[in-house]
């Protein structure tokens, strides 16, 4: 890795003056000559380093600032106070040299033209990042065998299913081999199928291209399968930045075990194995403890007529609340 760092952020704050309206129609009217406003401070003085060839986790509810720290690093915002620099360049001053080295990925937002097919946009980003056309046939062709799309680049994006216009997404974002690339929940919205193939995806090309990646997820699954480093910021501040491994070590205490049964089971007999969350008879949820889970879950397949067993990890947001609730509130 280079020592010289691919992302920057130094006491990075950017606050929002936000219009506040009394109700009913006397507000309204009062509006007009008085308003009042209060500062809304999404990102509150944050600073961390990646190095080049990092794949980092930036973590936090909803609200917490991530979008906005990401709209800063792209340019698309100024910052109110501190300075970040990616690829040592001030992503506010948008020259090309740095704006053909990264791509901002948002996955509620998309650049596909909905009437055409995808292979329109993709030759409109050749001319916009000004690809030469031998490097731009071969990143395509390897993208869209990686991604397996090649039988619906000319469909129209309107005729495609959610997974594969995400897929069209990733390859418009990539065609100018991006440096750093910013995912903001790429698998939102997909099937847990799909959102493996795209976190493979992911995976092979920070290791083909050696690309610093900043990801943002909601899955768990996101964030522990790409990330070995995660940064996680509340109400706009850095509250951890450290191994992800010790942040679930130590704070997802339980796992989720998600049973069928072909035939029903009353509750009480489930009670000895955890904490019984969601019972209907024939199904159930439950907490175990999350070094305990695979013993009890083979005990209980022994002991029960279940149908399927599933365990899972504790959702994010359930691990971010126990660790940075009211009444335990970290700042470190």
């Amino acid at each position: 890795m280079s020592s010289i760092p691919a992302v920057k952020v130094d006491h990075l704050k950017k606050h929002f003056k936000v219009y506040k309206k009394k109700p009913g129609f006397m507000g309204s009217i009062e509006s007009l000559w008085h308003r009042e406003y209060e500062t809304v401070k999404a990102v509150d003085d944050i600073s961390f380093d990646i190095e080049q060839g990092e794949i980092v986790g930036f973590i936090g509810q909803n609200g917490a600032g991530k979008t906005t720290t990401l709209k800063v690093l792209s340019g698309l915002l100024y910052q109110t106070s501190g300075s970040v620099s990616v690829l040592g360049y001030n992503p506010w001053k948008r020259q090309a040299a740095f704006q053909k080295q990264f791509s901002l990925v948002m996955g509620q937002k998309n650049q596909l033209w909905w009437d055409v097919p995808a292979m329109e946009t993709f030759l409109l980003n050749q001319t916009i990042y000004e690809v030469p056309e031998k490097q731009f046939r071969n990143t395509l062709d390897a993208l869209i065998e990686i991604l397996d799309v090649k039988d619906i680049i000319n469909i129209q994006v309107r005729k495609l299913s959610l997974g594969q216009r995400m897929k069209c997404e990733l390859i418009a974002s990539l065609l100018h081999n991006p440096k750093v690339l910013f995912l903001d929940e790429p698998t939102i919205g997909l099937d847990v199928v799909m959102q493996k193939s795209l976190r493979d995806f992911i995976r092979q090309y920070n290791k083909e291209f050696g690309a610093t990646i900043i990801l943002t997820s909601h899955y768990m699954d996101d964030v522990k399968e790409l990330c070995e480093r995660a940064i996680m910021i509340d109400r706009g501040a850095k509250v951890f930045d450290g191994q992800l491994s010790d942040l679930i070590d130590k704070y997802a205490r339980n796992k989720i075990l998600s049973l069928a049964f072909s035939k029903p089971v009353q509750k009480k007999l489930l009670e000895k194995y955890g904490i019984v969350k969601n019972w209907t008879g024939s199904t159930a949820t439950m907490l175990v403890p999350r070094k305990e889970a695979t013993k009890r879950a083979a005990t209980m397949l022994t002991d029960l007529p279940i149908h399927d067993l599933n365990i899972e990890e504790i959702p994010l947001e359930a691990i971010i609340r126990e660790v940075f609730g009211e009444e335990n509130r970290l700042h470190l």
